[in-house]
């Protein structure tokens, strides 16, 4: 719905954080950002376009917004950042290859270029296929508020 150049200034805009609410269904329906986000972001605005450098796209998409929600959500103090303690979530992807494919007729499609990705240092991508049966992760939530 927004134009082009409206999404990349806003991209581009030194106080905008990257995540996406768009969920992937598992009967294929669903929004593309679900899949696609982080890799749209990395393929086309970092790569082809130049709105954002590697590192500041990389910081929007881990440390900004796991410093934003810590507070609120202590376990993410344990996001977003590659430390001893840390919950060792990570995407392992090639800068030169990786793109979105997700559409809205398959927004399912995984992007190409992240050969890796590991949630608490196991793999649940390895080699661009997803490791069958790998549930490594655990909910983030925020304690339950006190009355």
């Amino acid at each position: 719905m927004m134009k082009e150049e409206n999404v990349a200034k806003a991209i581009g805009h030194p106080g905008v954080m990257i995540a996406s609410d768009g969920v992937p269904f598992v009967d294929g329906t669903g929004h593309p950002r679900g899949a696609g986000t982080y890799a749209r972001i990395l393929g086309r605005y970092v790569r082809e376009q130049r709105v954002l450098g590697l590192m500041d796209a990389l910081s929007r998409m881990t440390i900004l917004p796991a410093r934003r929600l810590e507070r609120h959500v202590p376990m993410m103090a344990r996001k977003g950042r590659i430390a001893v303690g840390a919950d060792a979530d990570l995407t392992l992807f090639d800068p030169a290859t990786v793109v979105d494919r997700s559409t809205f007729d398959q927004p399912t499609l995984t992007s190409t270029g992240i050969p890796h990705v590991l949630v608490a240092g196991s793999f649940v991508v390895r080699d661009g296929r997803l490791v069958s049966g790998a549930l490594p992760g655990r909910a983030v939530r925020a304690p339950l508020a006190q009355r």
